[in-house]
Parts: C-alpha cells; structure tokens; sequence
C-alpha cells in the first residue's frame, strides 16, 4: 500500500478543500477519489474532484448546508449527493460496497460501509482506485500507481468479475487504454474479450458515451485492429467489414484495414487535432461498402451508392447513440460526399462547396477542410498509385482558401436578387417554382455561366417567362 505519491500531485482545488474541511471538522473522514488522483499523478489537470466519506448521505448534506455550501440530492439512492462550490460541482459519496449485478449494469443491492478500503476494492480498474488526501498521503492497495507509471489497464481484484458486474467497463477500459496510450494488461484483456457479448445488455446512450470517447481519443486505429471483437460487439454495422475482400485494383486491404488506415491518417494529416464529425466519418465512411458490394464480369468488386447507403446508417446509428444533433449532421455529411470527385478549379470547388451547404446548411466553409482531409486520407489508405489523388487535394485546399477569402457565391442567399424578385419576374406567386428558379440561378453562377449582379440574373429571368 503507498502512503505518499510517486510523483508530486497538483494542489487540491479550493472546492474540493472546503468539502473536506467541512467533513472531518465534524468528526467524519473523508477523501478525494477516481479520476482526479489519476490525472494529478499523471501531472495533467482534472476539473472534477469527486469525495468519498465515512458519513451517510444525510449527514453530508446537513454538514455542508450548515457551512453555507450548496448541496444537491442527485443520486441518494446510492449515497450521494452534489456540493456547489464557488459554481463548482462536488461530487460526495458514502463508501459502499455492492452486491450482484443481474443486469449486467446496476448493483442488485448498495451496502453502506465504514472502510474506505472496502470502497475502492470495488472499482474497476487499479488507476481508477486509489484515494488522496492532502495531510495522510496516497492511499494505493492495487498498485494504481505502478500501472500509470507502467502505463497499464489492470482491473481491480478479479478480472471476469469486475465485467460480469458491469458490462460497460469493456468499453471503459478500451477507453482508458486509447485516451492515455496505455496497454491492457493480459488477464484484463482476455476477460473483457469473453465479457464483451454482456454489452447487449447497456443502454445504447451509454454506449455511445464511451465509444465517442474511444472515437476522439484519436487512436481509433488502434481500437480497430488490435480490439476488433469487443469494438464490434459496440458497433455491430462494422461486422461486415471485417476480413471484407474489396476486389479492387484501388484497395489492397479489406475494408476494415482500410478504415483504420484513413482514421490514422486522419490523425496524421490533421495534426492530431481532427474534429469529432471527422473522426466519426473516417470510421464510418465506408460501413455501407459491404451492403452495396457487386462483382461484374471481370471479378473486379464494385460498390455503387455506398455513400450515400453510408451516410444514412451513419446518422441511424449515430442518433442510436443518442450523440448531438450537430455531430449528427457534420459526421453524415462528410460521410455522403467523400467520395464525391473534386478538381483544383475555382467552378470545382465552388460546387463542392454548393452541394456542403445543401447537405449541412451554414457549415460549408467548417466542413470544407475536413472532407479534404478525409478524401486525403481516404487516397492515401488506398494502393500506391491512388495516393497520388492527396497530392492533388492540397492544391485543391488552396483553391478553396481563395475561394472563401474572396466570398464566392455558393448559397442562394449570396445571390444578387430575392425571392421577391423572382416572383415579380416570372409574374408568379409563392410556391417551390420560386426555389427551383433560384436554385437554376446558383446553378449558373457557380459553374459561370452567368455573372452574379442583379441586372443578368433579372434579364435570364425574364428570358424564362
């Protein structure tokens, strides 16, 4: 058992100092637990603290709102409540201990306990169970710190136990292990394998919590190929692309390979830095390839309509996992035309940028460079002598900087005549004639046929009556 760190741990923030203080003035002990003592031994800095006590839930509620803290009673039934410090959530809870798992989720039965060691014996992984406290030290049974410094996920006590308890703790310990670079420790990795089938049983919002994290990690390539069956019992659509013989001159790995290339090189040519709707579609930009797979007379495989097949499943799923609207939108949109072939030519990129605003309205010149950098990393995952296509696209990207700089027009709004005037130039009323003859107009002007000022769109108008 470590008494004191390993490495120096940040200051306890303020909040956190307050709900201690309160606790053990009156007479309870207390500890800063979870993510916190992880992080700090790590030397980065973590916004939540979360407390764990020797006093009832009631108990700490009437300590800290005799102090003047703002107490909230958010999860009771399992001991704990929220202290607001200085606008800052505190979370409290009484040491327990828990009993069968039936639903592979939530404890049958909370038991409330007196040892904090009890307590952290539960946890699921050695790093995620150590406790802190500013005067007595770091309190380590499990050799937390050990495997950080390691840089191991090992669960806590018994392996197969820890995910029959809790199926989502597969996902969790891919989680960690993607997010923090680490290696899963054997025993750990051969029980979260044959555990993995219990996640059939977890709430797809939670789910998609933890995947989302394993996606933005940004070594989604690593969770692809070295934990393919405990990813695809998650995300079952990628079942079909595994071991997936594309048959193609372009392609030489299968589908999956190929995936977890474009998301490597996501990362590679974004700097680290790609956007959550980028990672998201560099997973899922060809799931639909399996559904649409066709061989003509050749042999040779084809896969028409996989696009467009693979942003719809993209958005199926994506609002399966109940993720925000906004990724929902960005990710199917970059899915739906990266396939979509596009010149270094400023009537090219004005189009590409035309048909972005249609598919996701207002965020053509967001999404613009990370659908290039898909399609970059999309050829450069391909055969050799498709790579050259990535070389191309940075020419491309230029063109679109002038483009944008120099406002082109690429929505109806940037048009030099309304809808009103429309409708006084065809002598026509409202109705979708209004839209579609603006839509010809844009049509015209991106691709320039006609210059963008009010006197020839007026005159091409009055042509059509």
């Amino acid at each position: 058992m470590s008494t004191a760190p390993r490495t120096p741990l940040y200051s306890l923030p303020t909040p956190a100092l307050v709900v201690l203080d309160a606790l053990e003035a009156a007479g309870f002990e207390a500890w800063v637990v979870g993510g916190w003592v992880r992080d700090a031994l790590r030397g980065a800095p973590s916004h939540d603290v979360d407390v764990t006590t020797d006093a009832r839930w009631q108990q700490v509620a009437t300590c800290l709102r005799s102090r003047g803290v703002e107490v909230h009673e958010t999860g009771t039934r399992h001991g704990t409540v929220t202290a607001v410090v200085e606008g800052a959530p505190v979370e409290v809870t009484t040491y327990r201990t828990e009993g069968g798992y039936s639903d592979h989720r939530h404890p049958d039965e909370v038991t409330f306990v007196r040892d904090v060691r009890r307590d952290l014996e539960r946890r699921d992984f050695t790093i995620n169970a150590m406790a802190f406290h500013p005067r007595r030290g770091l309190l380590d049974l499990f050799g937390g710190a050990d495997d950080l410094a390691r840089g191991v996920i090992r669960a806590v006590g018994e392996p197969r136990r820890r995910f029959e308890e809790d199926a989502l703790r597969v996902l969790r310990a891919l989680r960690f292990a993607a997010r923090l670079g680490f290696a899963i420790e054997p025993a750990t990795q051969c029980a979260l394998d044959g555990c993995a089938g219990g996640l059939a049983d977890i709430a797809q919002e939670r789910i998609g919590q933890e995947l989302d994290g394993i996606v933005t990690s940004g070594r989604l390539a690593w969770a692809l190929l070295e934990q393919t069956g405990p990813l695809c019992r998650a995300l079952p659509e990628l079942r079909a692309c595994v071991g997936f013989d594309q048959r193609s001159p372009y392609h030489a790995y299968t589908v999956l390979e190929h995936t977890a290339r474009v998301c490597r090189s996501v990362e590679a040519f974004s700097g680290g830095m790609a956007t959550r709707e980028l990672r998201w579609a560099a997973l899922l930009h060809d799931v639909a390839k399996p559904l649409t797979f066709t061989v003509d007379a050749s042999g040779r495989g084809h896969f028409f309509g996989h696009p467009k097949r693979g942003a719809q499943m993209t958005e199926h799923l994506l609002r399966r996992y109940a993720l925000p609207g906004d990724l929902v939108e960005g990710a199917r949109t970059l899915v739906r035309l990266h396939d979509h072939g596009v010149a270094p030519s400023a009537k090219a990129v004005r189009r590409l940028l035309l048909h972005l605003d249609r598919h996701c309205p207002g965020r053509a010149p967001e999404l613009v460079f990370s659908l290039l950098t898909l399609m970059r990393s999309d050829a450069a995952s391909k055969v050799a002598s498709a790579a050259s296509y990535a070389v191309e696209l940075d020419q491309t990207a230029a063109v679109v900087r002038r483009e944008l700089a120099r406002g082109s027009s690429y929505r109806v709004a940037d048009l030099a005549v309304s809808g009103a005037d429309v409708m006084d130039a065809l002598g026509t009323g409202p109705g979708p004639q209004v839209g579609e003859a603006l839509a010809g107009l844009l049509e015209r002007v991106v691709a320039d046929e006609v210059a963008n000022s009010r006197e020839a769109l007026l005159s091409l108008l009055a042509r059509r009556r």
